[in-house]
């Protein structure tokens, strides 16, 4: 029953965190708060943080038996996705600017653009050439390496989180779909969402020919 109550409270996390930042909610705010709305990336980070404090807690608090253990030869392939989710968030920190992902920068120009760069432009160099999302694939990767063993509780949160990232990720792309149009149709059409499969597959072609 706790862990329900865990995976219950993922999912209202979850949901509020979705719903605020949904193109519903998003609109509706611009037209109602107007120049104010430049604070509203800045809320919803506080509001994801102090409602995530709670869930976080509650999760350690009832850790249960271990269903899984990184052992032996194992040890090896975590350092390696690790290592892989550390490049994620360092390649990615490189298009992304900090300031808008905090929303300092929208506070201070007014502009509230779908994208994390500091233009506000869509990039797709680097490490986005490769993947559109790194920084969600990277958490994603890093959540079931973290931890040297997976008890109950963190099992339930990374499926959780897991399922959440990947719908939320789908979510964001009809976003970004509706106000880039055809330059992001075509930029989804050359690179893969989260896993490179796009990228992979264009080495293996070069590389036979």
């Amino acid at each position: 029953m706790k862990y329900f109550a865990l995976a219950t409270l993922w999912v209202i996390w979850c949901a509020i965190h979705s719903g605020m930042i949904s193109v519903t909610a998003t609109e509706y705010l611009k037209h109602r708060f107007g120049a104010r709305f430049r604070f509203y990336r800045f809320v919803f980070n506080l509001v994801a943080i102090v409602t995530l404090i709670p869930v976080v807690v509650y999760g350690e608090s009832i850790r249960g038996q271990v269903v899984f253990r990184w052992e032996g030869l194992m040890v090896i392939l975590q350092m390696l996705v690790l290592a892989i989710a550390v490049l994620l968030f360092v390649a990615g920190a490189r298009h992304y600017d900090m300031l808008q992902f905090l929303g300092l920068r929208q506070i201070r120009t007014g502009a509230s653009p779908s994208v994390l760069t500091e233009t506000g432009k869509l990039d797709m160099n680097g490490i986005l050439g490769i993947t559109r999302h790194p920084w969600y694939l990277g958490a994603i990767l890093f959540m079931w390496v973290a931890y040297r063993s997976l008890d109950v509780s963190t099992l339930v949160t990374n499926i959780v989180l897991t399922i959440y990232l990947i719908v939320g990720t789908i979510l964001e792309e009809r976003k970004l779909l509706m106000e880039y149009g055809e330059e992001y149709w075509r930029y989804q059409n050359r690179v893969s969402m989260l896993v490179p499969f796009k990228y992979l597959k264009g080495m293996i072609l070069r590389s036979m020919n």
